[in-house]
């Protein structure tokens, strides 16, 4: 008898939201330290920085049996001046980096999917974030994206300004069409600030 070991359990059923809670923050950290430390080499030991004084951490979390159980994917917002924000340290967890169906809760007002930021957990988090952050009053939101992900950006209603080192690797200052970020009321009821 031949037994075969099962892959790894991996959910199709996403909730997008802020990591609050402290197993959430942890996991947010490791997925950061494991893409940007161990698999880029940009940082060494830690890719913290001050800017994650102010930030807000945004996760995607895989679920089980209808519960938030692991981080699977990150990236964070930040307002640098009145009205301009910045997104960074975007990134999923490698064993979903390649599912494209998947439901999802916390990601659309009123639970409406809208193209292409359903398609894949990285484009779910872009619209997370900009959406929030134009919740929350922005007028210009901007990202230093890898050059090779700069194409994936601009499907996504991005473009790039100029392009520059940074760690050591070319990256693309990119800003978003915000006509395609509207304002996110979710966003607010999970911030607790509307009913």
């Amino acid at each position: 008898m031949i037994i075969e070991t099962p892959p790894p359990y991996k959910s199709d059923y996403l909730a997008f939201d802020f990591a609050q809670e402290a197993w959430q923050l942890q996991q947010y950290h490791a997925v950061r330290k494991t893409i940007f430390c161990d698999e880029q080499g940009l940082f060494s030991g830690s890719d913290r920085d001050t800017v994650d004084a102010t930030a807000l951490p945004i996760v995607a979390l895989a679920t089980c049996g209808g519960m938030p159980d692991r981080v699977v994917g990150v990236v964070r917002i930040d307002e640098r001046q009145p009205g301009l924000w910045y997104g960074s340290r975007l990134g999923v967890a490698a064993d979903y980096r390649k599912l494209t169906r998947f439901d999802c809760y916390g990601l659309f007002d009123e639970h409406n999917p809208r193209t292409p930021f359903d398609q894949s957990i990285g484009a779910g988090l872009i619209y997370k974030a900009v959406s929030t952050a134009t919740a929350l009053g922005c007028q210009q939101f901007y990202a230093n994206v890898q050059i090779q992900n700069v194409k994936f950006f601009e499907r996504l209603h991005w473009h790039s300004l100029f392009t520059f080192e940074l760690f050591g690797m070319m990256h693309a200052r990119m800003e978003a069409d915000l006509t395609y970020y509207p304002a996110s009321q979710l966003a607010l009821q999970q911030f607790g600030m509307v009913g």
